[in-house]
C-alpha cells in the first residue's frame, strides 16, 4: 500500500535523511519518535504538504511524490480536528464530496455506514462549538472516510482529548480498522496506542529510522540503545563478556542466551526488578542491595531510583504494592531480577 524509497527532507534546521519503509494494505502501523524526530515530515509528505528533496513515494502502486494532495487518494486527520467552524457536522462530513467527479462520489450507503459506525445520528445539525472533544474527532474521522481514500493518516489523533474521549476515539479507530478494512499510518507518541492499535511500529531519531517491526518486538527488543531508552528500558548499561558472564553496573551473572555478536549495552525495565527489605530471592535470580534515593508517584504506579554501589536502577512498583510495603526514601532494600529478563544490545557497527 504505502512504498517510502530513500525520502529525504532537508531544511535549514532539520534533516529527515533516507527513509525506506513498505507499509501493507489493511495494516495499522505507528510511527513513533520524540518531538522533532520527523514523524510528521513523514505524514505530511506522504499527504502531498510537504515536498521531499529526494526519494520516491508510492501509494497503493502509484507513484504520488510529484501529485497535488487532491490527487493522491490520501485522508488526513489531525489532533486540533480542523472543522469548519460555520458548517453542520453533516456539513462537515461532506465537504470533500464536493471536489469528487460525480461518478466517483461514494453512495449514500457509505456515508450512512460511516455515520452509523461514528455514532453520529444525533449530532449531525449541530455546529463544532457545540461538540465536545469526543464528537469533534469522530466528526473529522468521518469527514476524511467520507471520500473513500486509499489512506488515513493519523496525526497525535488523540492527544488533544481528555482521558475519557481519549478511550473512545481510541475504541473507534479500532472498531475502523477492523470494519472498513483500511490501512492507517498513526503518528504518536503515546505507547499506548501503539500497543493497543498498531501490528507494527518505526521508531524516529532526528529524522532517521531506528527500528521497525511487531509493536511488541520492537518495545521487548529494541535494536538500538536510543530505542532501548525511549521504549522505557530505564535500566541501560556498558556490558562485557567474561567467561560466560555478563558484567554491568557491579554486577555479574550467566549469560542469558546464546549470542550471535558481543553486545554492547545491557537493558532491563523497571517493571522486571522486584524489590524487597530483607534478600530471599532463589536462582537464578540475581540479587543485590542498595539504597532508596527517590520515590515519585506517577498515576497508579511509583517508580524509585535505588542506589547500587555507585549505580542507579529505576524500579517501578504498584501504588497497591507501594502502600502494602510501606517503602520510604533512605531506606535499605535488596532487588532481584531474573537473568532470562536482560535485554543484550548489540554493538552498532
Amino acid at each position: 500500500m504505502i512504498a517510502l524509497e530513500n525520502l529525504s527532507v532537508v531544511w535549514p534546521d532539520f534533516e529527515l535523511r533516507d527513509v525506506s519503509l513498505q507499509i501493507a494494505r489493511g495494516e495499522f502501523f505507528a510511527l513513533l519518535g520524540p518531538t522533532g524526530s520527523g514523524k510528521t515530515v513523514i505524514l505530511e509528505s506522504i499527504a502531498g504538504l510537504v515536498r521531499p528533496t529526494a526519494g520516491s513515494i508510492r501509494v497503493a502502486g502509484r507513484d504520488v511524490t510529484r501529485l497535488v494532495p487532491e490527487q493522491r487518494q490520501i485522508g488526513i486527520v489531525y489532533q486540533d480536528y480542523s472543522l469548519f467552524p460555520h458548517l453542520t457536522v453533516l456539513e462537515n462530513i461532506r465537504f470533500g464530496l464536493r471536489y469528487l467527479p460525480l461518478v466517483k462520489r461514494p453512495a449514500q450507503s457509505w456515508l450512512d455506514g460511516l455515520i452509523d459506525l461514528l455514532d453520529l445520528h444525533r449530532i449531525l445539525n449541530r455546529l463544532p462549538l457545540n461538540l465536545s472533544g469526543g464528537e469533534k474527532q469522530r466528526t473529522s474521522l468521518a469527514r476524511a472516510l467520507a471520500v473513500q481514500p486509499a489512506l488515513l493518516l493519523l496525526d497525535e489523533p488523540l492527544s488533544a482529548l481528555d482521558p475519557r474521549f481519549r478511550d473512545e476515539i481510541r475504541y473507534s479507530l479500532k472498531q475502523l480498522h477492523e470494519q472498513l478494512d483500511i490501512t492507517l499510518l498513526m503518528v504518536t507518541h503515546n505507547f499506548d496506542e501503539a500497543l493497543y492499535l498498531a501490528g507494527r511500529v518505526g521508531v524516529l531519531s532526528n529524522g532517521r529510522l531506528e527500528q521497525v517491526g511487531p509493536t511488541e518486538e520492537v518495545f521487548q527488543r529494541p535494536a538500538t540503545r536510543f530505542v532501548a531508552d525511549f521504549v522505557g528500558m530505564k535500566n541501560i548499561f556498558p556490558v562485557q563478556c567474561r567467561e560466560n558472564c555478563l558484567e554491568f553496573a557491579g554486577l555479574r551473572c550467566l549469560l542469558p542466551g546464546r549470542m550471535g555478536s558481543e553486545p554492547g549495552h545491557v537493558a532491563l525495565r523497571p517493571e522486571d526488578i522486584v524489590m524487597c527489605r530483607q534478600g530471599k530471592f532463589l536462582p537464578p535470580m540475581v540479587e543485590f542491595s542498595g539504597i532508596v534515593e527517590r520515590i515519585v508517584p506517577s498515576g497508579l504506579w511509583y517508580e524509585f531510583t535505588v542506589r547500587c554501589s555507585g549505580t542507579c536502577f529505576a524500579v517501578v512498583l504498584s501504588r497497591k504494592e507501594m502502600i502494602q510495603k510501606g517503602f520510604s526514601e533512605g531506606a535499605a532494600v535488596c532487588l532481584g531480577f531474573d537473568p532470562s529478563d536482560l535485554h543484550l544490545i548489540m554493538e552498532e557497527r
